[in-house]
């Protein structure tokens, strides 16, 4: 069995793997938190053949397999291999009250 080479990157370029699932890579997805997971999704189930998607919201769970996430269409659960970026955002802008005439 071959070992892969340690060296670097030519010209400062990311190892091939550096796309994998990595330990520690998002420390913020926390219960509690209010986030921003774009995630893959199978081309052939969606109408306009889109490869991504987001899910907004409040983490519900985080495990090794996936992250679950309560947006305002409902609980999402996303399997952690297939996100792509996450991103902890602030809470919703609060709209002004509405003052009786």
């Amino acid at each position: 069995m071959a070992l892969p080479d340690p060296s670097p990157s030519p010209a400062g370029a990311p190892p091939p793997d550096a796309h994998r699932v990595r330990p520690g890579w998002a420390p913020f997805l926390e219960v509690g938190r209010r986030v921003v997971l774009r995630y893959a999704i199978d081309r052939s189930s969606t109408p306009h053949g889109e490869s991504m998607t987001d899910a907004l919201g409040t983490i519900l769970g985080v495990d090794d397999a996936a992250v679950r996430v309560m947006t305002r269409r409902g609980e999402v659960s996303v399997p952690r291999a297939l996100v792509i970026a996450a991103k902890e955002v602030p809470p919703p802008p609060r709209r002004p009250e509405r003052v009786a005439p």
